[in-house]
């Protein structure tokens, strides 16, 4: 019988499998890294803007000091609609460009992958108390997905309260950007997106398990094991397409939400068909479950299309 391998050799063999996809591993030990790293990698995305105004691809300590004052200190509700924004930056030299924090263009974003880093008080203030998380997945420097693996036989529900005591307690400043979780014992793997700390009236919110989710494959069939998930999830295309396409900004809670995979793969079947069809116009209807956020999802996405001149979307 073969032993059970440590959470340890688990993070292993998912970091080796990104790096194989695509991903490039960077070891970042605590916050101050974060920053350093973000600081690089948003110049990287935001090259052509910043080479065009300035004659160079870097930022003084004073024009980075304006992006992380806009970027700090925001709820999860709202940094989650700031990563969405094309912000305008005004330079040293009295010019300003627009500025990307994420794009559905996986050519202009970086990818990376980073385990075992330290948040604490020394670092960051807020901070109230020293964790050190598995598995972080940045997208141009941001720490957008976080991953939390347990041995094989744990229950997964416990990486999910894992999380919940992370959110409360240091998940502070960059790391309010997370978009995505995703929780594993290598052979049930599920995830679920970020939330606020607080709701509107000051209570603690806690990750609700029935907005937990499994990915599937488009014939519904359960992707359970961690590497068929990080095979098909984690691709920088579907990722990336995740982030950008597939997460809703509620904002009458407030609240973000991740798609479940039957409703990302209903709006992909209906935009693929009214985009490939001669015709010059299409009503659809949606019924079942999940199918207010379905429809709104590809309202929205068809109204962002130029092909489509028209989107009405009808309430009953």
């Amino acid at each position: 019988m073969s032993r059970a391998k440590s959470e340890y050799e688990v993070e292993d063999i998912f970091i080796n499998q990104l790096e194989s996809i695509g991903y490039t591993y960077i070891q970042m030990n605590n916050y101050d890294d974060v920053i350093s790293n973000f600081r690089k990698q948003f110049c990287k995305v935001n090259k052509d803007e910043l080479i065009a105004a300035k004659g160079t691809a870097e930022l003084s300590d004073r024009e980075f000091e304006k992006i992380m004052l806009r970027l700090d200190n925001h709820t999860i509700y709202e940094s989650a609609k700031l990563l969405r924004e094309k912000w305008i930056l005004e330079l040293d030299n009295g010019k300003t460009v627009y500025v990307d924090f994420i794009t559905d263009n996986m050519d202009r974003n970086t990818y990376q992958v980073s385990r075992q880093i330290t948040m604490d008080k020394a670092h960051k203030d807020d901070v109230e108390y020293k964790n050190r998380y598995d598995v972080t997945v940045f997208i141009n420097g941001l720490p957008l997905v976080q991953i939390e693996l347990k041995r094989a036989g744990i229950e997964i529900n416990e990486a999910v309260n894992q999380i919940d005591r992370y959110r409360r307690f240091s998940f502070k400043g960059l790391f309010r950007y997370i978009q995505i979780f995703v929780v594993s014992n290598s052979v049930q793997t599920k995830y679920f997106a970020n939330i606020n700390e607080r709701n509107q009236r000051g209570e603690v919110q806690r990750i609700l398990k029935s907005l937990v989710f499994y990915w599937t494959d488009c014939q519904n069939t359960r992707i359970n094991r961690l590497g068929e998930f990080t095979s098909d999830f984690f691709d920088k295309y579907s990722i990336t397409e995740m982030i950008t396409k597939y997460m809703v900004i509620k904002e009458t809670e407030p609240v973000i939400m991740v798609m479940r995979p039957y409703q990302i793969y209903a709006v992909k079947e209906a935009m693929e068909r009214i985009l490939s069809c001669n015709l010059n116009g299409y009503v659809f209807h949606t019924t079942g479950s999940g199918k207010t956020l379905s429809s709104y999802k590809l309202a929205s996405l068809l109204r962002d299309n130029p092909k489509i001149d028209k989107v009405f979307f009808l309430i009953d």
